[in-house]
């Protein structure tokens, strides 16, 4: 099932414990967004929901089931191309907000919404190049960078403070992954290991230190 397979890509990569199964978490229904969530009239693919409850947060993760029939159809985990790239984002953010919030709330730690949307960002770029390297045989996939980052428009829908938060998001992961394959990757092979060790230090900042290590 293509969730569990980007659910396990992110926990191995962020070496993060997978305490829950996004699938237990899965809404799709959009009808559960009614009242819930704003954005739903603008008919979201993929939406997190979040919620106090007596016992601390409830957390959904909404996608639209023809994303994930499709999904199904042309596995990215399988063979991720130009044709299934985009329902692949899609999916990845989704299960990216799920697996980072419900790991900061196990550890009774905050969570922002500019620092669900720059985390997400940066998994779309590590998941995507590591997952590109295993399946066109190890070498480092240059044009990752350059067609998520540069190749990118945002939902003429979205409300100024939203927009504001995706494009600084945007921004703030576009410039801390320039910098990873500056850093590590040289004539098209990677330094793994130290690569990875950077992607784990950024995942574990908070919002204000993670930004702040972006820009810098």
């Amino acid at each position: 099932m293509v969730l569990h397979g980007l659910q396990s890509l992110l926990g191995r990569l962020y070496d993060v414990d997978l305490d829950y199964d996004v699938y237990d978490f899965l809404v799709t229904d959009r009808r559960a967004l009614q009242g819930v969530a704003p954005e739903a009239a603008r008919s979201v693919e993929e939406e997190l929901l979040l919620a106090e409850t007596p016992d601390g947060a409830g957390v959904a993760l909404y996608l639209d089931p023809s994303l994930l029939r499709r999904l199904e159809d042309a596995d990215p985990v399988g063979a991720l191309n130009e044709e299934n790239l985009a329902d692949y984002c899609t999916a990845l953010e989704g299960v990216s907000h799920f697996v980072y919030t419900t790991w900061r709330l196990d550890q009774d730690l905050p969570v922002s919404l500019l620092e669900l949307e720059t985390q997400a960002e940066v998994d779309k770029y590590a998941v995507t190049v590591f997952l590109l390297a295993d399946q066109q045989g190890g070498d480092y996939p240059a044009q990752v960078h350059p067609r998520l980052f540069d190749r990118v428009s945002f939902d003429a829908g979205l409300r100024p403070d939203q927009y504001d938060r995706y494009r600084t998001a945007h921004r703030c992961a576009a410039r801390y992954c320039r910098r990873l394959e500056h850093r590590y990757v040289t004539r098209g092979q990677a330094r793994t290991e130290a690569l990875v060790r950077d992607l784990r230090r950024f995942y574990r900042l908070g919002s204000t230190a993670k930004l702040r290590h972006a820009l810098e």
